[in-house]
């Protein structure tokens, strides 16, 4: 069913092995918005069932498997979206993780003007971003 693996399903069931769903939807808990998923839909992910995804959801399944919110993002991006997303050019150090998004298939040699952008931002000679002020409606 799914075109780009279960990842995200794969996050659930690796928890589930030691735990059950409930005990796990007690830890899924979103900290930013204090969204609660419910072991129903802990079910659903791990048995690779549609489920409505945003990112409450997703970051609740990060806090009940105990995994950093970005590899839950990267998980349910390729399962939902069809996304790879990593680190195809090594280029991550301990003070920034770089993540690129593609779709299945594209290999680093594909990605040439990614490499040229990270080499650029590695040596300080990468342009600074413009900030662009975006006035809010009716304001």
């Amino acid at each position: 069913m799914w075109e780009s693996g279960t990842p995200f399903g794969d996050l659930v069931r690796e928890a589930v092995a030691e735990s059950t769903y409930r005990e796990l939807a007690g830890k899924a808990i979103d900290p930013r918005t204090g969204y609660r998923t419910s072991h129903q839909t802990l079910w659903k992910i791990a048995h690779d069932e549609p489920v409505k995804i945003n990112p409450p959801l997703v970051r609740a399944v990060a806090a009940a498997v105990r995994k950093p919110e970005h590899l839950a993002q990267i998980a349910a991006a390729q399962q939902y979206v069809g996304l790879v997303a990593g680190d195809p050019l090594g280029a991550s150090t301990p003070e920034a993780a770089v993540v690129v998004a593609h779709v299945p298939g594209i290999k680093p040699e594909h990605m040439p003007l990614v490499h040229d952008l990270l080499k650029r931002w590695a040596s300080g000679d990468a342009p600074e971003a413009e900030a662009e002020r975006v006035d809010p409606p009716g304001g």
